[in-house]
């Protein structure tokens, strides 16, 4: 038998892991279900999961899509923009949000963020508006669970919300008011992806109140053909399709929907966990100078996928080396995310004299663990970590009552 060797007498602590994936028994079940029934890919699992994904969010349609890359690309696409059309986006978001206008056929412009929020401000807008001109489109991004404003920054391009697409990867769960993240806009875009708040391990969902829009983005997902397999298949049903426009692979098969028909039924619970932890947090680090925490916008409701700190200057280590500190105690860490302006690919969209915000921003951006499985103990542990990390100055860890 092999192990991590140690001295007599020094206990070792398991590692605490950035992220986890937990696929709950009802849902693996329901997966088994769907291979034993001969029929895996995009089916009536699919539509019982669309169905039931755009009552939560209080939508009309809902189209199940291979990621929330696909999502947001095909729901530019359904758009119908005149060819090469400049789309504003945040130059603080994944590289997909940016690469999905890009295939898309369209010219993503990068926008600076407020360094507060992290997300683009109404200034920040009117300044791309005044140096690009009037966009075609904007692709909005809810940062890590906050929600953006989506109706003052549609002003601020100029734009009517039939011409904005949410990206909403990090933002199921999120509400401004009583209105849940995904019927404020033309369409929304939801990702599934392993670490996402709705664990399926691929897969997105485009949700819209628009039916035409979402009969185009089922047709685009599927090649642009007018019946899709099961459909043809069915008793009855005729072999018989037609294309008139250009799509995509990019379409939900029934076994991932089986997945996230049973991870649905845990939603509400693991909800309320990740709020539990980021209350933890924020009582254990809320004096710890020169640490910013996270702030949930006026009016709305955080959807918590992730609690991203700030590490100032006066907190002593820069964020680099507290991420190397953690990592060394076994508590993973990441960055959300790499400004794409500072990216070679993404260079020529950078059209602002500056990213000021975002320069700013980015030195000091750190996630930490969050996620149901995470234990209080866990929680407690990464405060103490961090406190340690600050110096004198901060005082001792008490935990929640």
């Amino acid at each position: 038998m092999t192990g991590l060797a140690v001295e007599p007498g020094v206990s070792v602590r398991a590692p605490i892991a950035f992220a986890d994936t937990y696929v709950d028994p009802m849902a693996i079940r329901a997966a088994v279900r769907v291979l034993e029934s001969g029929w895996v890919t995009t089916g009536p699992e699919t539509v019982k999961f669309e169905a039931e994904f755009a009552s939560l969010v209080k939508a009309d349609h809902a189209v199940g899509v291979s990621s929330c890359t696909a999502a947001i690309e095909l729901a530019i696409r359904a758009m119908q923009l005149p060819a090469r059309s400049r789309v504003l986006v945040s130059t603080l978001t994944f590289c997909g949000a940016a690469h999905a206008i890009v295939h898309a056929g369209h010219v993503p412009v990068l926008v600076d963020v407020d360094p507060t929020t992290g997300m683009p401000g109404e200034r920040d807008v009117a300044a791309a508006v005044d140096a690009n001109g009037t966009p075609a489109a904007m692709l909005v991004v809810h940062l890590a669970g906050a929600a953006a404003d989506v109706e003052g920054l549609a002003r601020a391009a100029g734009l009517s919300l039939d011409r904005v697409v949410e990206d909403a990867a990090h933002a199921l769960g999120t509400s401004v008011g009583d209105r849940p993240i995904g019927a404020i806009s033309r369409a929304t875009c939801f990702s599934f992806y392993a670490t996402k708040n709705l664990p399926i391990g691929e897969g997105g969902m485009v949700t819209t109140n628009d039916a035409e829009l979402a009969a185009a983005i089922r047709r685009m997902r599927l090649h642009g053909m007018s019946a899709d397999a099961w459909r043809r298949y069915l008793p009855g049903g005729s072999w018989r399709y037609t294309v008139e426009e250009a799509g995509l692979k990019a379409n939900l098969t029934d076994l991932q929907s089986a997945i996230g028909r049973g991870q649905l039924c845990r939603l509400s619970a693991w909800q309320r966990r990740r709020e539990d932890i980021a209350a933890t947090y924020a009582d254990l680090l809320r004096d710890v100078p020169g640490l910013g925490l996270p702030e949930t916008p006026a009016g709305t409701w955080h959807a918590w996928h992730l609690f991203v700190v700030r590490v100032t200057q006066a907190f002593g280590p820069g964020r680099d080396a507290v991420a190397e500190a953690l990592a060394e105690r076994g508590i993973g860490t990441s960055v959300h995310f790499i400004p794409l302006h500072s990216m070679p690919y993404f260079e020529s969209f950078a059209t602002a004299p500056s990213y000021a915000g975002a320069d700013e921003l980015f030195p000091q951006l750190l996630s930490l663990p969050i996620y149901p499985r995470l234990a209080d103990a866990d929680v407690q542990r990464v405060c103490e970590a961090l406190r340690e990390l600050a110096g004198p100055a901060s005082t001792p860890v008490t935990a929640r009552g």
